[in-house]
């Protein structure tokens, strides 16, 4: 099954990303052979995933937490998803 996932990156950063393979991703990702993103801050640690029915759905979430908030990714990590529409809210248009 495939899956959405979340890596802090040993300065903090996050970074998201899907697979089909999550443990060998991760894997990937801390050895210096995924994403160069990763490969300058390594080591990474897994903080967040969840698997999907179908690759499409877990690629089209991994861009949807691509475009959050730091905040945002944060709450969804920590597991405090009624804060997640708090924190998709836009400013308000000065008119």
């Amino acid at each position: 099954m495939p899956w959405t996932y979340i890596l802090e990156c040993a300065d903090g950063s996050f970074y998201v990303g899907s697979t089909w393979d999550l443990d060998r991703r991760v894997a990937e990702h801390d050895a210096g052979t995924g994403a160069a993103y990763t490969r300058r801050r390594r080591p990474v640690r897994l903080a967040w995933a969840a698997e999907f029915a179908r690759i499409d759905e877990a690629y089209r979430f991994e861009k949807q937490v691509q475009g959050w908030s730091r905040a945002k990714r944060l709450a969804l990590i920590e597991g405090r998803l009624d804060d997640l529409p708090e924190l998709a809210s836009r400013p308000q248009r000065r008119g």
